[in-house]
């Protein structure tokens, strides 16, 4: 046991030291730093190292949180980190000096509070990851077990309800950083790593640790996904519609995306608010203009985000990287579209259809686009341009859509595959709608929203 007083302390110890090493690196290197990162990481390194009780335990801890941060800003490519900083900590500090990481989160008592991270992987939308890599390892342990003659049971409750695994999985395996941004790279990285974590394979009397199975997972990650970090200037702000703004900035001839895919933005500012300094946008703009564009809506009472953003101007940049998302159109060019947008969730419609408009390919699609009034209607003169070059068909819908508009606007519409991007309420509310006409699931997609506000 440990008493809480030496948990809180090592704690704020961590907190201080990652916080204060960030800021020294980010000013160094002179990077935008994501700022909510330095506690993340501290307070992982927290439940995964053994709380001190002693000045040598503190070495520990001061080591752990200096590599951990330094990890970020050394161990990248084309600006890019490409391990899990705390995990880089542990084992390079039990290769220097013989320190590791106990994981006493994975205890029984605290199987209750792991059991929340659950909350983690449906804000960021991780479950097939999750189920791939709780597939693989329970598999693994399954043939172990069956080979050593253990009892699989027995294995498995020890495996869920006194060893780090839910913490690992909820919390460190779904970084968003350093794990795949694609839902096929997500699988594959599931299995990969529920492999490695559950296989207790050892090399020369060193064990395949559950840090050492997610690092290796990481240089996978990395492999398949987007290997640079943009830093971008302002080209124009535009006011396209009322508290609706576009800005958009030079594309770097070397960069390349597909219609409807996001990136995450970093903006550094003075006070950020608890919401943090990074945000997802989709990409509005179509890979064959010359400029990255995105829409935002933007209130006075906004996040302190986007209070930072509606005073952005040419002398300031702006870090963009983790390009991914499925939200794109389907190989097979004959299936049969409907797109249904929310205010703002117009955006991926936009940069798809811009892109069939500059491309000359031609899709049978209806396009539900709503809004409260008149004066949200962006981008209007994108969708009149795609009528006349492929026939797409707008639906303007002022208010609330119900079924029976999208059966009289859409007759074939069983036939066809649905495309729902804006708001998580509006999302969660129009796929229920589609669920009520009979649409199948796997021919509903959805956009991903995280961080909205």
């Amino acid at each position: 046991p440990f008493s809480p007083l030496s948990i809180l302390i090592s704690a704020a110890f961590l907190v201080i030291i990652c916080d204060k090493t960030n800021k020294i690196l980010a000013s160094i290197f002179k990077a935008p730093a994501n700022i909510e990162s330095s506690y993340i990481t501290a307070l992982i390194l927290c439940l995964i190292i053994t709380p001190a009780s002693k000045p040598n335990d503190f070495m520990f801890l001061l080591a752990a949180g200096v590599i951990a941060m330094a990890g970020k800003y050394l161990l990248f490519w084309k600006k890019k980190h490409i391990f899990n900083p705390a995990a880089a900590a542990v084992v390079t500090t039990s290769l220097l000096f013989g320190w590791y990481a106990s994981w006493w989160v994975g205890a029984l008592y605290m199987f209750p509070a792991l059991l929340l991270g659950a909350f983690i992987v449906r804000k960021i939308k991780r479950s097939e990851q999750i189920f791939a890599f709780f597939a693989a390892m329970i598999i693994t342990m399954l043939v172990s077990a069956a080979l050593y003659h253990n009892n699989f049971i027995l294995v498995l409750n020890n495996a869920f309800l006194e060893s780090p695994i839910l913490f690992f999985a909820f919390v460190m395996f779904t970084e968003p950083q350093t794990s795949p941004t694609r839902r096929t790279s997500q699988i594959i990285y599931g299995v990969i790593v529920g492999i490695l974590f559950s296989s207790g394979l050892n090399f020369m009397g060193y064990y395949l640790t559950p840090e050492i199975a997610l690092l290796i997972g990481n240089i996978f990650a990395y492999s398949v996904n987007m290997k640079q970090r943009l830093v971008l200037r302002l080209k124009n702000k535009i006011l396209t519609g009322i508290n609706l703004w576009d800005f958009t900035f030079l594309k770097p001839s070397n960069f390349s995306f597909t219609p409807g895919q996001y990136m995450e933005w970093t903006l550094v500012y003075k006070e950020v608010d608890l919401r943090g300094n990074r945000r997802y946008f989709t990409i509005a703009s179509s890979p064959t203009e010359t400029t990255l564009r995105i829409g935002i809506r933007l209130e006075e009472r906004g996040s302190s985000f986007k209070r930072a953003l509606s005073n952005f101007d040419n002398s300031q940049t702006i870090a963009a990287g983790q390009l991914g998302g499925d939200f794109i159109l389907p190989k097979d060019g004959s299936k049969k579209l409907v797109f249904i947008a929310g205010g703002i969730g117009i955006t991926p419609f936009r940069s798809i259809i811009k892109y069939l408009i500059d491309t000359n390919q031609k899709r049978d699609i209806v396009l539900f686009y709503a809004n409260k009034t008149t004066d949200e209607i962006v981008y209007r003169d994108v969708f009149d341009e795609a009528e006349k070059k492929f026939g797409l068909k707008t639906i303007y819908v002022l208010g609330r859509m119900d079924p029976e508009t999208i059966k009289k606007e859409v007759p074939d519409f069983s036939d066809r595959t649905f495309y729902l991007s804006g708001p998580h309420a509006m999302v969660d509310a129009y796929k229920g709608v589609l669920k009520d006409m009979k649409i199948r699931s796997h021919k509903i997609i959805t956009d991903y929203f995280p961080g909205y506000v």
